[in-house]
């Protein structure tokens, strides 16, 4: 009997998985249904977008007629509203059931909302969906300053944008650094003056309590009582998974919805890929694990035993004139040496972090052949025998390292 797999979500982890089950179950039903009107598309693509690059047809993970091409059914706009895991099937929101051999949860995540009096007024945002960017798009011909709450990549993305289309821009960060979990205090400062050149207020170690106006958005009050004006606020403060599916079920969930190394969960037939799924404690919210755990859920529908190995996260950042890289472990502990460098002349720096003679991470200013270079390093986990008292340019390391590995 062949398999009939439903899908709920329509990110990269529900495509992916929908390949890799065509590829290898050329007969196999397989059933999208997606919560938003718009075909699946590059989601990360949306904030560089927010000055008319959103048109739909140039943001498409694939082009319409694949899916027609693979016999893939998508249902755009369908919203799966319950799970029945004793009768194996799923309800839609019009109360249509449909029937499944195989289920994937891959309906991502959420914006965290934070609490903060006054996010629910009228010229408040998030940007997690394209419709999202195009309300923004909409209410922005009006807006002359924007408060941005969260200083991570999604934001500076934003401020990059908005920056370059005239508008002014307030960046509002909780942690005494922007991208605090991507760069040490070093990189992170270099990328503040970067922002702070175009012109751009960054406000660090700042909370913002209230934001304040009669009909809309006029201005913002931060935990130290310091008032600013703004006529707009987008806010990207952290994800949630979309959980609330699976919480009458038999489904483990804790953070979000709890899979093995296969991507399984703990019912049978159930699989959960992409920023909906946790795994070993863990929700990564970036779109390659998503990707990643996509493909290797429709490979494990198919029976094919694969492991999921989660690779070193990496963040990239171009804007505001500088090119900003991180991938791995970048928290310094006692159990980690670093090697790093700084030429300013030439505005790079690398930082490269190692642990048990492996290199466990790295951050790269400026330099993105560089970057490759040690990233290629990290993904080939080759042994590195790292003398403190050496003095090594990371020219010499890389070297080295390449050496060793080709020989």
């Amino acid at each position: 009997m062949e398999e009939k797999v439903v899908i709920i979500g329509s990110g990269i982890a529900a495509i992916s998985a929908a390949k890799s089950i065509r590829e290898m179950r050329p007969d196999s039903e397989i059933i999208i249904f997606g919560e938003e009107k718009f075909y699946p598309y590059y989601r990360i693509k949306i904030s560089k977008g927010l000055f008319g690059n959103l048109e739909e047809e140039k943001l498409l993970i694939q082009k319409k007629q694949w899916y027609k091409d693979n016999n893939i059914q998508i249902y755009s706009d369908n919203k799966v509203t319950a799970i029945d895991t004793k009768n194996k099937e799923v309800t839609l929101e019009d109360g249509t059931r449909v029937t499944y051999t195989k289920l994937l949860l891959a309906n991502g995540a959420s914006n965290l909302t934070p609490p903060i009096k006054g996010i629910d007024k009228s010229g408040v945002f998030n940007l997690r969906t394209l419709d999202g960017a195009l309300n923004i798009l909409e209410y922005l011909k009006d807006v002359k300053t924007v408060l941005l709450i969260g200083g991570g990549v999604q934001s500076l993305e934003i401020a990059n944008v908005l920056s370059e289309g005239g508008k002014k821009v307030i960046i509002a960060e909780f942690a005494s650094r922007l991208m605090p979990r991507q760069l040490d205090e070093f990189a992170s400062d270099k990328l503040k003056q970067s922002i702070e050149t175009k012109s751009i207020e960054v406000m660090l170690d700042t909370q913002v309590q209230e934001i304040f106006g009669e009909e809309k958005v006029e201005g913002f009050i931060t935990k130290s009582g310091v008032q600013g004006a703004c006529d707009m606020v987008i806010y990207s403060t952290g994800i949630m998974p979309n959980i609330s599916i699976a919480q009458n079920t038999d489904l483990e969930v804790n953070k979000g919805i709890v899979v093995n190394n296969k991507m399984e969960t703990n019912m049978k037939d159930i699989f959960a890929a992409g920023d909906v799924s946790e795994f070993n404690g863990r929700i990564y919210g970036l779109w390659g694990m998503a990707m990643q755990q996509g493909k290797i859920a429709g490979a494990n529908i198919c029976s094919q035993g694969l492991i999921f190995e989660p690779s070193p996260p990496v963040t990239s950042l171009s804007a505001f004139g500088i090119s900003v890289f991180s991938m791995g472990d970048i928290e310094g502990d006692q159990d980690v040496d670093s090697l790093v460098e700084v030429l300013e002349d030439e505005h790079k720096y690398y930082k490269i972090f190692i642990r048990n003679n492996h290199i466990v991470g790295t951050i790269v200013l400026g330099d993105n052949k560089k970057f490759m270079e040690i990233k290629s390093l990290i993904e080939s986990k080759i042994e590195v025998n790292f003398n403190k008292s050496t003095k090594y340019s990371i020219d010499e390391f890389i070297e080295i390292l390449n050496n060793k590995k080709s020989g």
